[in-house]
């Protein structure tokens, strides 16, 4: 008997649709070809335009309907005319908060053809996995705006580093780096932030005494920018804060590729909720409908998706199928220097990956 997978599709604004269109075909094609599963998709038609017609981002009991899924699959969230605190605010982070989703998980890889604007770094030297805190820290949302419109106005913006949120994604990166044989490293910024970092690292090194087989270093955020350009090879595994993480790893994806390969996993570990999976490009208002969105980074987080149910020799076969097609530079979206229509991306690395599950010894 077939296990059934149940996929929520906020495909959202912009590009979302497009792109999120693309990494479905993949998703399907990759079931059929395994045989042992299926995925059924429910589209909820929640974001920008939602909020345009309702006045909120997505229905009052959106929680309680996402709730019974095993995973969402998020295209894009931001559009002109909605402010992007509110987009963001409440649908994607209350998501990612109400559903514990903690693990952020942002894979910066140099594939074979991907372009790179480092001079004379080799493929493997970027080889990154960004383990990023996911609900607290400075995106908590705690703080005040005082006397607001008067000379004396003042805003404050509080980050939250609780010791269960801090020493979980911890516990969790090096577990991850165990299991992968890498060096893990710490990024924070305890010379200056004398209380959430200085906590930060001190909890890590506490975790690292139960875990001394896995090596160690710690940055601090500026140096770490620093290395990523110069020496990219310094980072395996790389666990930090959710506002460092978030911007270091646009760093990555400008290093492996362009947005238009970053891909996102919004994990909750104990699967008690279901977890979350992007592309972390945004909605691109400007290309929106035009057809020629690249929609590699949809298809790498549902490669993403994949691992995440098990089926880690199909995740490989998208993410093979992916570069394939980079290599090849025949079938590609404008943004890569190509020509080609995002449908026609999508038919081309669908069929890569047809053709790999074929070589393999499977049949059709």
């Amino acid at each position: 008997m077939k296990k059934t997978w149940q996929i929520a599709v906020i495909a959202g604004d912009g590009i979302g649709p497009e792109v999120l269109r693309e990494g479905i075909k993949v998703l399907d094609t990759a079931a059929r070809l395994d045989g042992s599963f299926e995925l059924q998709f429910h589209d909820f038609p929640w974001g920008c335009e939602y909020y345009a017609k309702h006045g909120k981002m997505m229905d009052e009991d959106g929680m309680e309907q996402l709730r019974k899924f095993d995973a969402i699959y998020l295209g894009a969230v931001g559009y002109p005319g909605v402010p992007d605190h509110i987009s963001l605010w409440d649908l994607l982070l209350r998501i990612r908060k109400g559903f514990e989703q903690y693990v952020n998980i942002r894979p910066i890889k140099l594939l074979r053809g991907a372009p790179c604007p480092l001079a004379g770094v080799p493929r493997e030297a970027v080889d990154m996995l960004f383990i990023r805190e996911n609900s607290e820290g400075e995106y908590a949302g705690a703080g005040e705006w005082l006397f607001r419109g008067k000379p004396e106005e003042v805003v404050l913006q509080t980050g939250v580093f609780s010791r269960k949120g801090t020493e979980r994604i911890i516990r969790y990166a090096f577990a991850t780096a165990r299991e992968l044989g890498k060096s893990l490293t710490s990024i924070s910024k305890g010379n200056a932030l004398n209380y959430s970092m200085v906590f930060w690292d001190e909890v890590f090194a506490e975790v690292a005494k139960e875990y001394p087989d896995v090596p160690t270093h710690s940055y601090l955020v500026d140096a770490a920018s620093m290395f990523m350009i110069k020496e990219p090879q310094r980072f395996e595994v790389v666990v930090t804060s959710n506002l460092f993480g978030d911007i270091l790893t646009d760093l990555g994806a400008a290093i492996a590729g362009g947005l238009g390969l970053a891909a996102g996993a919004n994990i909750n570990p104990e699967r008690t909720y279901p977890s979350m999976f992007e592309p972390i490009h945004g909605s691109a208002p400007d290309i929106a409908g035009k057809g020629i969105a690249n929609p590699l980074a949809a298809i790498w987080s549902a490669s993403q998706m994949l691992e995440f149910f098990g089926y880690k020799h199909l995740a490989e076969l998208v993410l093979q199928g992916i570069e394939e097609t980079l290599v090849e530079h025949e079938v590609l979206t404008p943004d890569m220097g190509g020509t080609s229509a995002t449908a026609e991306l999508g038919d081309e690395v669908a069929g890569k990956i047809i053709r790999l599950f074929q070589q393999s010894g499977h049949i059709v």
